[in-house]
Formats: structure tokens, C-alpha cells, sequence
């Protein structure tokens, strides 16, 4: 997303991040999963068990670069050894939300596509506390920028953002952000590129 308004974000100290970056966290927010740390020995068991129950579970772990034997893997799943290594905890962990993320989409979308009447989205503003009052992007616009509220009924928008979030791309995600602010907040729509956090209740 072009920085417009914004010209070098962040130049004159105000605070947050793009909305691309605010929508992945808000959709990471949906997802549950194992609480248990994987450091731990349930919580390391519980995510291999999770991930070899389906080819796409090995998959993720490839992709992930989780790497052993068939003989340590087994190991693993007997409960009898778990790495010493925290970067291959950090695989395993990878791995394992990978796949949950892949899991839970189409009930992502089910939950903001809410019956063809989208999902309201609550939009926090910058925070521009340290801003001079002259260098403000507010400034100039029909209103100071606010907490905003918006509908969001375009179904397709909502399948674009989820998989964008699936594959980790954040330009998609910048581009279904723009979208957004362009279709609900009118000219002001730029003065949103960048955001404190997003939220919604699905």
C-alpha cells in the first residue's frame, strides 16, 4: 500500500502499523489451539501427535524444517525423547500452526461471512500522542482521525484476507486492507492506511 497521506510513516513519531499487519493479527486472534508451550513435554507431544495424524501435518513439517529419522519421530511420539534444540521446538511449533491455521480457514470464513452480513470491523486510529499538532495527518481532514466502525459485507474480501493470512502475504493483505478503507471510509480512507489495531466480534 502506497504511503500517501502518511509520506515516511512514523517520520514525526506517530505510533502503529499497517492495516495489512492489523488484519493478520486480528485473524490470528480466531484461531485457538494447543495452550501448552511446546517447550513443555504435553504441549511438544500433543503438536506431533496433531501433525502426523494427516499427510498435510508432514507437509507442514518439511516446509517448517523439521527434519529426523523415523526412528527419532517415533521416539517423539512415544513420549520417550523430545529435542533439546529450541530451534527445532521452533519448527515443531511452526509447523503445528501452519496446519491449524490451513484447519480452521474455512471456519474463518464461515464465522465473517456471518450469514451474507459480513462482520463489523472496529478500526483504532494511530496513536499520534507524540506528534507535533502541525505535523498531525488528521489534520485537514473532514473529521480528527477516530475510532471507526465499519460493515464489512464483501464476502469475497473476507475469502482474500484469510488466505492471504493462510500464506503469510502481507501485500495481499495490504491490498484487501485498502480495499476496505477505500469502500467504507470515504476520502478519509488514507488517513487509515496505518492503524493502532483492528478487532471484531465473529
Amino acid at each position: 500500500m502506497a504511503n500517501g497521506r502518511w509520506g515516511t510513516f512514523s517520520h514525526y513519531g506517530a505510533q502503529g502499523i499497517t492495516g495489512g499487519d492489523a488484519l493478520g493479527i486480528a485473524l490470528g486472534r480466531m484461531v485457538t489451539g494447543i495452550s501448552s508451550p511446546v517447550e513443555s513435554e504435553r504441549g511438544f507431544s500433543a503438536r506431533v501427535r496433531y501433525l502426523t495424524k494427516v499427510d498435510a501435518g508432514y507437509e507442514a513439517m518439511d516446509r517448517a524444517g523439521v527434519h529426523v529419522s523415523p526412528r527419532t519421530l517415533m521416539a517423539w511420539l512415544a513420549e520417550e525423547r523430545m529435542p533439546r534444540s529450541k530451534a527445532m521446538l521452533a519448527r515443531v511449533d511452526a509447523a503445528y500452526w501452519e496446519l491449524r491455521r490451513r484447519n480452521v480457514a474455512a471456519d474463518l470464513k464461515r464465522r465473517l461471512h456471518n450469514g451474507g452480513r459480513g462482520t463489523r470491523v472496529e478500526i483504532n486510529p494511530v496513536n499520534e500522542s507524540r506528534v507535533d499538532r502541525k505535523h498531525q495527518r488528521g489534520e485537514g481532514l473532514r473529521r480528527r482521525l477516530s475510532t471507526r466502525d465499519v460493515n464489512v459485507r464483501d464476502l469475497d474480501l473476507w475469502d482474500r484476507a484469510v488466505d492471504a493470512w493462510m500464506d503469510n502475504d502481507l501485500g495481499e493483505l495490504d491490498d484487501v486492507w485498502q480495499r476496505i478503507c477505500q469502500d467504507h471510509l470515504g476520502t478519509d480512507w488514507e488517513a487509515y492506511a496505518y492503524v493502532d489495531s483492528i478487532g471484531w466480534d465473529a
